[in-house]
């Protein structure tokens, strides 16, 4: 059975992972980045630094922007376009649930963290409730 969120996901990770940029924790893997990014050590005016020890060209600062923008627009796409919480929204809460081992801690806060959601935010969306309810539920009935 397909999870359309797990599809997003693994499609915004592939696009991300395609993105020409480099992470480096010492010199070398430094001089190896710059390398990969068709530049010298020397050229570090033309890089900018990420966070997190990541870096791309300063001119792709904006496709990067553009890339993130659109991945967190079409995240919230499905999420407003699911409006029962039967799909997108139950496919989400279950792949994350998992993901934070939900069925041995029965805690969702980590779960909420790495969707950057609040209880709050859920409680003023009926598919939200609906579809963490079902989520819950089933991770339950799975483990028994």
């Amino acid at each position: 059975m397909s999870n359309l969120y797990k599809e997003l996901k693994n499609n915004h990770s592939k696009e991300v992972n395609n993105f020409p940029m480099m992470f480096a924790f010492s010199q070398e893997q430094f001089n190896e980045g710059m390398d990969k990014l068709g530049l010298l050590p020397t050229e570090t005016d033309k890089i900018f630094s990420i966070g997190m020890g990541g870096y791309i060209k300063k001119c792709d600062s904006k496709q990067l922007d553009e890339m993130t923008t659109r991945h967190e627009t079409e995240f919230n796409d499905n999420i407003k376009n699911d409006l029962t919480g039967d799909n997108f929204i139950y496919d989400m809460f279950h792949y994350e649930l998992c993901n934070h081992e939900y069925g041995y801690t029965y805690e969702i806060e980590d779960t909420l963290d790495s969707l950057d959601m609040t209880m709050e935010s859920i409680n003023s969306n009926p598919a939200l409730i609906h579809g963490l309810y079902k989520a819950t539920q089933d991770i339950k009935q799975e483990d028994n």
